[in-house]
């Protein structure tokens, strides 16, 4: 709070626990000025709907992006474009966003066979660009289809006007200190649910 109060930040970023404790703080010290803040971009982990309309009240709009280490991190941002009613806009901002510019999407089901981005095929979400991983240490490719692509283990769909929904996870496992399975991650985005975990 202090550098956000000394420093007058109008963009920040950082995963969604750390913006639930921010509002936390918040709630319970009144009197603190956010006001410079207008935008959030909030990675990770599934930004919870609950958030979203929180930081909404107090004029900060938070966006979710969607990448990981492969991507240098960031491949997608939910930005919505200024035409879309709000609440249009608070779903939209619930997905995992269009890929930025330089970076290609692409879904492909286990057969191999890339599907239309009509907002219902599922499939892997693979993406390609001239900062995206081509192979790990020794030149393993082993994620990396034979065209280019790098094979991301998130599915989803992508909708006409290109916006990425991920729904599971082709290898369901997350590592972060312990292995979980990453289906309790979607469920931040019901109405009230502010955290979720994997069972021990």
């Amino acid at each position: 709070m202090e550098m956000i109060e000394a420093v007058r930040p109008t963009m920040a970023g950082a995963v969604p626990t750390i913006w639930t404790d921010v509002l936390h703080y918040l709630r319970d010290n009144p009197g603190h000025d956010v006001s410079s803040l207008k935008l959030v971009a909030c990675g990770g982990s599934a930004v919870p709907r609950s958030l979203m309309t929180a930081y909404d009240e107090l004029g900060v709009r938070i966006v979710q992006a969607w990448g990981m280490t492969e991507t240098s991190p960031l491949a997608a941002v939910a930005l919505p474009r200024n035409s879309d009613t709000p609440e249009r806009s608070l779903y939209l901002r619930g997905t995992q966003g269009r890929v930025v510019a330089g970076v290609q999407a692409r879904i492909v089901d286990d057969a191999g066979a890339e599907q239309p981005w009509d907002g219902k095929s599922v499939g892997e979400i693979q993406i390609r660009g001239p900062w995206i991983t081509g192979s790990y240490y020794e030149h393993d490719t082993s994620a990396v289809s034979p065209d280019g692509w790098l094979r991301t283990g998130d599915v989803g769909t992508i909708s006409p006007d290109a916006f990425i929904t991920l729904t599971d996870r082709s290898k369901d496992v997350i590592k972060s200190g312990a292995n979980g399975s990453p289906r309790w991650s979607w469920r931040t985005s019901w109405p009230l649910t502010l955290r979720c975990a994997p069972p021990p």
